[in-house]
């Protein structure tokens, strides 16, 4: 009875820390008197699979707003597809996604026994459904080496966000290529994700007048593909990257051009950041 009374109090404190400060990512509690570890751990899928298999109930808790809700598993075998245990479960999910369905991801937290584990959700109903919650299908949850069904391939905006809720997201990006860090900037735009998009730029005290900008892009393409090999970049600390896109706005709708991203470092061990004030004039 006292661990379970110290386990929901834990719970509690963590729930409060992640809705008022949504930087604390990972985070370490171990007490030989608590008979769990309260590390956020980045599990392989594989190991994460016989952890979690078929008719699994656990916890969903979401990093940004610390709302948690409970799930069970029903399927899949690349990543989890999950449904929501209850329509209580179902309400909660939709209210993480301010009452609107959708594809973006949301870095998570699973919590199972005694483990949570970082992962990434979507917000969308789609294929086959079984419990009586509400849910008119099921979502997939991602962990780390997941890949998706279809195309047999990790999802970069996933993985960002297991990245994200393991405390690791901006050291991974500190190691990533210029092509990547544009890859990552789209996924920034189309996901509506600020902070995400923060990470991006040089400059990202000065956001607002991008941000202004970018309010309006519905979608954010990239028509050619990044083939160019890195070592063809044309500079070792500013590199320019012309990229074909499309771009799909609420006003003036499809616009095909090509962008110019310059790419900047201040040294050769400092990480790539897209260069925000070419960015706003390539933008506008």
């Amino acid at each position: 009875m006292k661990n379970k009374k110290i386990y929901q109090v834990f719970i509690v404190t963590l729930l409060f820390v992640l809705m008022i400060n949504h930087t604390v990512y990972a985070i370490e509690w171990e007490d030989e008197d608590v008979p769990i570890s309260f590390k956020i751990e980045m599990l392989p899928w594989e190991i994460v699979n016989n952890i979690i298999p078929n008719k699994t109930n656990f916890t969903i808790i979401d990093i940004e707003t610390g709302l948690s809700f409970k799930v069970q598993r029903r399927a899949g075998s690349h990543h989890a597809d999950v449904q929501p245990l209850t329509k209580e479960d179902t309400q909660i999910m939709k209210k993480i996604y301010n009452n609107k369905w959708s594809w973006n991801r949301r870095a998570i937290i699973v919590l199972i026994n005694n483990q949570m584990i970082a992962a990434s959700m979507h917000g969308m109903p789609h294929g086959a459904g079984a419990l009586q919650n509400g849910f008119s299908g099921h979502f997939c949850v991602h962990f780390s080496g997941s890949i998706t069904h279809r195309l047999k391939n990790e999802d970069l905006s996933h993985k960002l966000m297991v990245l994200k809720a393991a405390g690791k997201l901006d050291d991974y990006i500190e190691t990533v290529s210029p092509y990547e860090l544009i890859r990552i900037f789209t996924i920034a735009i189309n996901q509506g994700n600020q902070k995400l998009l923060a990470l991006t730029l040089s400059n990202p005290s000065h956001l607002n007048r991008v941000n202004k900008l970018v309010e309006d892009i519905t979608y954010f393409g990239v028509v050619d593909p990044l083939r160019q090999p890195p070592e063809q970049l044309n500079g070792v600390f500013l590199v320019d990257v012309p990229v074909q896109v499309a771009i799909y706005k609420k006003r003036e709708g499809k616009e095909k051009k090509v962008m110019h991203f310059m790419i900047r470092r201040d040294s050769l061990t400092d990480r790539w950041f897209i260069d925000q004030d070419s960015l706003y004039e390539d933008l506008k």
